[in-house]
């Protein structure tokens, strides 16, 4: 199987997915962008006809090795990657964040840009800590809008959780790839400190979670409903799905679940299936990295964190 992480650079300790070049410290924009193999620009080309006629697309050609990396309309204009760092210059400068990891997916076709908010972690019990991310991703296939969302992580085990506070400022900020793109991105930063505060909401909920005990029947339904197994609309069924072998033991023994937070809580129980996510469901780390931050595990992730609430409350 081809790797989908084509380049990385991350800071510090080795990732939970293991790739990429490692920094001793955070590192300048431009340092990130030659590091994270991402100082190269893409061109929107014409496309032709057999005819010969122009059709109505052009190709995105990357120029540093003139690979084709999508097909797209002909409004569409490209965010370049000096550009969508370039969100990220005032915020390092003022030393608001610090660049953790970057990189690019699927030959060039998807990059990312992952930033660490500066300042206190978000307490949910005792040393149980969960610390404040920003995510940036754009794409240069034209299959994803350019999207900044802030990520929780749990520090003791680099589980990526979902980010709980719906509100108006904590939803990924979605633009599409327009001549305005570049611009609309300006008003994101603004945006940052609303969701920054939301942040604090977003704690309430886990520590909600810990606050509430689960029982082994209410865990074995809530795996089900997660992932929508058979079992979870039919109890006839006594199968037990890999899912359940490999969840259930997490929540037992997994990376802090020892945690009086934790242990024999709803918010031991969503960290089982976070880590699962993060650490173990699919075929290889870089395909857990696009999945986990683009694909099905980000929505199972939102769905784990909603159900557990949900649950939880009953």
């Amino acid at each position: 199987m081809s790797h989908e992480v084509e380049t990385m650079m991350y800071v510090g300790k080795v990732p939970w997915h293991g790739l990429g070049t490692a920094l001793d410290g955070p590192p300048s924009i431009d340092e990130a962008l030659s590091l994270a193999g991402l100082d190269w620009q893409v061109d929107c080309r014409p496309l032709f006809l057999a005819s010969g006629a122009e059709a109505p697309a052009r190709a995105v050609v990357r120029e540093s090795d003139a690979s084709v990396l999508g097909v797209v309309g002909r409004s569409y204009r490209p965010l370049q990657n000096q550009e969508a760092f370039g969100f990220f210059q005032p915020l390092v400068e003022s030393r608001l964040v610090d660049l953790e990891t970057a990189g690019s997916l699927s030959g060039g076709k998807r990059v990312w840009v992952l930033a660490r908010i500066v300042g206190d972690p978000l307490v949910v019990q005792g040393d149980d800590v969960v610390e404040r991310f920003i995510l940036l991703s754009n794409s240069h296939d034209g299959s994803l809008a350019i999207r900044v969302g802030f990520t929780p992580i749990r520090v003791v085990c680099r589980n990526t959780l979902a980010y709980a506070h719906e509100t108006g400022a904590s939803k990924l900020i979605r633009i599409m790839h327009t001549a305005s793109a570049k611009d609309a991105l300006d008003g994101v930063r603004e945006v940052m400190s609303l969701a920054d505060r939301s942040f604090t909401a977003t704690a309430e909920q886990f520590r909600y979670l810990a606050s509430k005990p689960i029982v082994a029947a209410d865990l074995k339904k809530y795996i089900e409903r997660v992932f929508a197994l058979p079992e979870a609309t039919d109890p006839s069924k006594q199968s037990c799905p890999r899912v359940l072998e490999k969840v259930i033991p997490l929540f037992e023994n997994g990376m802090g679940a020892e945690l009086a937070s934790a242990k024999g809580s709803w918010w031991g129980a969503y960290s089982a299936i976070s880590e699962h996510l993060t650490h173990y469901r699919g075929r290889t780390a870089d395909s857990r990295v696009n999945s986990l931050w683009f694909g099905d595990s980000a929505k199972l992730n939102r769905v784990a964190l909603s159900t557990a609430c949900s649950m939880a409350a009953a």
